[in-house]
């Protein structure tokens, strides 16, 4: 069959194929209406429903899966087109992809201009990339690393193919961790230290993509992240902060495509990492910024010296962008807090909001430093005076009773979820606690089923030097199956250095 245009049309099915974020068509492999359009296996082709149109990757098959006639659909694509059973869809050749020849000049050195950049992530947007071409663009930008005015450029693009908001109002306050240290759940505490001095905080966060959790995952056991801009208003209205998934409000929209191709490939280089972090900040309208860089040997950031350059790299856009920034160096040892997974880094928050005996003191410490940091850097508190001020404001029960007001505002406030399945991992012998390494940490606690399982992921025991004895337990693996505690004790078992213990 074919539309008034000519164009062959398919008759869609939902085969609740999950592609995560990529959008993928199949089709049988002796289809008349693809042959005739010379469509090959992995060709990019435009699905076209009405006014809805996507780009997916196309991918034959054979036997009865799909007749002829038919066009199936993974589950995003589906999604993304709004489809109702017996749709009929156009199937056609998208426009030649010419931004993706820029993304070869920068393969061979060519420097990413204003123009360029814009191109490319306003086709990365659209969908018009496919997960190859993003890698190709990634691994450009790290391979030839991308200087000060590419960083600007690249900054600029995402910001401007996104929601921009202005709150009209002279400081807008904002925190950033550049990640890679689990536990690290400061934000929800900083937020609420900031709205009760005053300041005004639309925290927008994001998912997890990689890590078994991020904000949005650990506030979304407590209450509701996913609100509409015009919500997000309310609240600010109500509460002057808020507890926001950035990816309901459509800041920098490129951001977590690129981030979700970074984090495969396991490349992270400063410009990317910046025009990432300074994009939705410029897009949320931040005019203060608090940027955390914890630095270890199994951190993101592994020495001074690199979290020394980052700075530098940071200070410089974030001035270009009218952002005054104040860049905490913390250390990136150890996990931060006990807890590792949604629900377990939302009950660490808790019990440092409430006061409760046992909270994690240095999850409580670091955000007491970092919102102190805020405070000073927006002229609520003298230099040298911050940390205190926000000690004061946390343990005078201040910021509790605004982080409840915020998480109703919201719609709801809630108790994290318990996991069904609890195992300990114990300690094979007596010694001290030496090292954690936190990528390992953060791998077990995903096989765990973090952050899809809000319930899983890992309670941690001991601290750095601590002093254990054989069978003491050393951690505790939280799962809502027995196939996942299966899959993180196998895990566990094979890699022993998790937790490294010497001689006492």
């Amino acid at each position: 069959m074919a539309d008034l245009t000519g164009k062959p049309t398919l008759l869609a099915r939902r085969l609740g194929i999950d592609s995560q974020h990529e959008a993928i068509a199949f089709v049988q492999k002796d289809c008349a209406a693809c042959k005739s359009e010379g469509f090959s296996a992995h060709s990019r082709v435009l699905l076209q429903n009405g006014s809805s149109e996507i780009f997916a990757t196309l991918h034959y098959v054979t036997g009865d899966l799909i007749r002829p006639e038919d066009i199936g659909l993974s589950e995003i694509a589906w999604q993304r087109l709004n489809l109702s059973e017996s749709t009929l869809l156009t199937v056609s050749h998208p426009a030649p992809l010419t931004s993706f020849a820029d993304v070869r000049g920068k393969i061979f050195g060519q420097r990413l201009t204003e123009s360029t950049s814009h191109q490319i992530i306003q086709d990365i947007v659209e969908g018009r990339y496919s997960d190859i071409q993003l890698s190709a663009f990634v691994t450009a930008c790290s391979a030839r690393v991308l200087d000060g005015d590419e960083t600007i450029a690249l900054t600029r693009a995402m910001v401007d193919t996104g929601r921009n908001l202005d709150w009209g109002a002279e400081i807008i306050a904002d925190k950033h961790c550049v990640g890679g240290l689990p536990g690290n759940r400061t934000t929800p505490i900083i937020v609420s230290i900031a709205a009760a001095n005053g300041l005004i905080m639309p925290k927008t966060s994001s998912k997890a993509i990689t890590s078994p959790a991020g904000t949005a995952d650990t506030m979304s056991t407590i209450t509701n992240v996913a609100l509409s801009v015009d919500e997000m208003k309310a609240v600010l209205a109500a509460q002057k902060a808020c507890f926001i998934w950035g990816g309901s409000v459509d800041f920098s929209p490129a951001d977590d495509k690129l981030i979700r191709v970074q984090k495969a490939l396991d490349l992270d280089s400063e410009g990317p990492l910046i025009a990432s972090v300074l994009s939705k900040k410029v897009a949320a309208g931040a005019t203060h910024l608090v940027l955390d860089i914890p630095v270890g040997p199994t951190a993101k950031v592994r020495s001074i010296e690199a979290a020394d350059s980052l700075r530098k790299h940071f200070e410089k856009t974030a001035a270009h962008f009218g952002i005054r920034l104040r860049v905490q160096v913390t250390d990136g040892h150890q996990p931060v807090g006990r807890g590792i997974g949604p629900a377990l880094e939302a009950r660490d928050v808790l019990a440092v909001l409430r006061n409760q005996p046992g909270a994690p003191p240095e999850l409580k410490d670091r955000a007491c430093l970092l919102a102190g940091a805020l405070l000073e850097l927006t002229g609520v508190a003298e230099p040298q005076s911050g940390t205190q001020k926000a000690r004061e404001t946390l343990e005078s029960g201040a910021a509790y009773k605004i982080f409840e007001a915020i998480c109703l505002a919201q719609g709801g406030y809630r108790e994290p979820p318990v996991a069904a399945h609890l195992r300990a991992v114990t300690a094979p012998h007596k010694g001290r606690v030496a090292q954690f390494d936190n990528r390992r940490l953060a791998k077990a606690a995903k096989l765990a089923g973090a952050p899809e399982d809000a319930e899983a992921g890992i309670d941690l025991h001991v601290y750095l030097g601590d002093i254990v004895e054989q069978g003491d337990p050393l951690f505790t693996l939280h799962t809502q199956s027995p196939g996942e505690m299966a899959y993180a004790l196998d895990y566990v078992a094979s890699n022993p250095g998790i937790v490294e213990l010497t001689a006492p």
